[in-house]
Formats: C-alpha cells, structure tokens, sequence
C-alpha cells in the first residue's frame, strides 16, 4: 500500500463505502443531526432529558436531570431508578427473542451462537446463582475471563444484580490482577480455566490462584470457574466453584435490582504503566445512555447489522461497544477470541466474509499491521457484506 492514506485505500477498495456514500444513508441524516445539535445547543438539560426518557426504560422515572450542587461531581438523572442489564434484554424479548444476539469464533475455529433469549436466560441463571452465594448491589465481583459468550453473560448477570464488575484483561499478570482486586475489595472472582491466544493457552485460573497466594485478596470469598479450554485445574476446596455446578438448577428468570441512576455499573482501571492502576467508576443511566446513543449515531446500528467491534471487554470499547451499546441497539455482534493473524494474516477478512458483517470497529494498531501486508490478503474475500 505504499504511502496511500487510509482514507484513500478505503475508498478506492470497492469493497468500502465512501463516507459520504455511508453518510448518506445514515440515521441521523444531515439535517437530523443539525437539528440535535441546535437543540443540544439551546437546552442541553431538556435534549439529555428527552435523549434519556426515549432511549431507556425507567423503573421510576427521573424528576431531576442534572444536579450541580455536588460539582465537580455532575450527577444525572439522579432520582430515577433502572437497571442496565434489564434495559439490554427485558426491552429485546418481544420483538428480538430468536434474533442472534452473539455470533462467537473461537481461535480454533468452534462457533457459538446465542440468541437474545438464550442470552437474557444465561445471564439470569448466573445471577440468580451469583445471589445464592450471598452477592448483590454493590458487591464488587472481579472478571478475569477470555474473550468469550461468557464475559458478556457475566458483565450483565452483575448488573442484573446490582453488583459492580470491574473486567480486568485476559493478558494481564497475576500482580497486575492482584493489584485490582485488592483495591476493589472484592468479593467475588469470576474466571476460566484458560483462554487462547495465538496457539497458546493463557493459564486463567493458576494466574488468579497466584494472585491470592500468601494470603493477598483476603476480601474474595468465592471463585467461579467457568471450563473453556478443558486444562485441568487446582479446584480450592471452599473457594472455588464451576460455572456449570452452580447454574445449572437456576431458573432462567430473575428479577433484576433496580437502582438509582447514578449506581456505579462498573468499575475499570488504567494500566498502570507508570504506577499504581486507577480504578475509574461508571455509573449506570448516563453511561448507558452515553453508549446506545453514540452505538446508534456513530455506527448508525440497526437491529439488522452484524456489528464486531474487536475490543476485549477488557477495556471501556469493550464495555461500550461489545458488552452494552450495541446489545441495548438489539443488533447481532460478533466474538472472536484470538490473534488476529492466527492462523494466518486473513483471519479478520475471513471473519468479515463468513459472518457478513456489516460494520466493522478496530484499532488503528491493527489496521496499520494489516496494511503492511499488501492488498492481496483483503482482495481474496468477499466484504461486499462491509457498509463501514
């Protein structure tokens, strides 16, 4: 490719819509979006208010939009009461409950799909099991996992019951995992045996077992284990627990705790490259609003697009853009635990041509490494399916 721009290999590649081709048939349209931004503009209060009573469902609606009196601490919405996880799924069944809700690949090549009904009755069998162990609103239950089904299940399951997840990265160490579950005080683990990656197992579960060694994690009380990879496992008699033992006679309903607006929903910390990690609290109403909005805004996601966003649900494009903005659009997303040049360097394109997805989020990382490797590889596939 050369020195082209991206921009210009986007457009001259027949297989991607030029912007304005995209924005063309885009919702907002253009004089759509000069009309939000003038009533943005001239009342932001009443446009977040209405954006926020359109746009999610209120288990008691809200009177106050902003309260200022706390600033720099802004809090919206404050006296309203709705639950994430609820919002996600309970509003999908009617219309949605047989749609696809996840297309997953694993590394290895095994697809999984789950349907928004599946999905809806796997996240309340978890937190239903998650409230039999004694968890709930605002409980701080830590995710360790691999990019599979499972981590979206879970993040809700934890919203569903008012706890708050805090997701750390699959790829991350045993200190580095022992730093954010000391900090958050947790409670609860939820991992898995292991994770792929290039050909390689990431050892999940004797990562975190390194973490709680010598006594370090003395808030955690249970760890869940959920079997992936089949590696065999130090079970902790009295500490840990598989996923499958303690789902499996939980009823595929559960009443979700409802929460005020401004409830964390999650808690995610920086990498911590030049120090201690800083764990950055997110609250429920306005995230969430935050997340549909720019899902259905920038993406333009209808509930017909096969959407895949490659973020790990271990960083906040994860959490916005896999986890709750696209899944509360009702769309179909797509999971793919691996490197994306294993086996080789189609794998993405491969992906894009068999699922037919239609919009496509990644990295500007991953971009420039696959644009190393020349036209031909994209060229071999059809991404007719691509509108972004």
């Amino acid at each position: 490719m050369g020195d082209k721009s991206l921009e210009s290999v986007l457009t001259e590649n027949r297989s991607f819509a030029p912007p304005a081709a995209f924005a063309a048939r885009a919702h907002p349209d253009a004089s759509e979006l000069a009309a939000l931004h003038e009533s943005a503009r001239k009342d932001p209060e009443g446009f977040w208010a209405s954006q926020a009573r359109e746009h999610l469902r209120w288990h008691r609606p809200f009177g106050v939009v902003l309260d200022e009196s706390r600033a720099p601490n802004y809090r919206w919405f404050v006296d309203g009461q709705m639950n994430v996880s609820w919002n996600c799924l309970d509003t999908q069944l009617p219309q949605r409950r047989d749609h696809l809700a996840i297309i997953f690949e694993a590394e290895d090549g095994t697809l999984g799909r789950v349907t928004y009904g599946d999905l809806h009755a796997a996240v309340c069998r978890l937190a239903n099991a998650l409230r039999a162990l004694g968890a709930g609103k605002g409980d701080r239950i830590i995710l360790y996992l691999p990019l599979v089904s499972e981590a979206i299940v879970a993040m809700h399951a934890c919203a569903r019951i008012g706890a708050i997840h805090s997701v750390v990265f699959g790829g991350f160490s045993a200190l580095s995992l022992r730093d954010r579950i000391e900090d958050a005080g947790a409670r609860f683990i939820i991992t898995a045996d292991g994770g792929s990656r290039g050909g390689k197992v990431i050892e999940l579960k004797a990562a975190t077992d390194k973490a709680l060694e010598d006594g370090h994690g003395a808030t955690v009380e249970r760890v869940i284990v959920l079997k992936h990879t089949g590696e065999n496992v130090a079970m902790h008699e009295h500490r840990d627990l598989w996923w499958h033992d303690i789902v499996e006679h939980q009823p595929a309903q559960c009443e979700p705790e409802w929460v005020d607006a401004e409830h964390p929903l999650f808690l995610l910390y920086t990498s911590g490259s030049t120090g201690k990690p800083k764990g950055i609290q997110h609250s429920s109403a306005g995230y969430l609003l935050g997340a549909k909005l720019t899902s259905k805004w920038v993406f333009d996601l209808k509930p017909t697009d096969v959407f895949w966003c490659t973020a790990d649900v271990g960083w906040v494009t994860g959490h916005s853009y896999v986890a709750y903005g696209p899944i509360a659009c009702g769309v179909t997303i797509v999971l793919y635990e691996g490197a994306p040049t294993y086996p080789d360097a189609g794998r993405f394109w491969r992906i894009i041509q068999n699922h037919a997805v239609t919009v496509f989020y990644t990295a500007p990382t991953a971009i420039r490494a696959l644009m190393k490797l020349g036209d031909a590889i994209p060229e071999a596939y059809d991404l007719s399916s691509l509108r972004l």
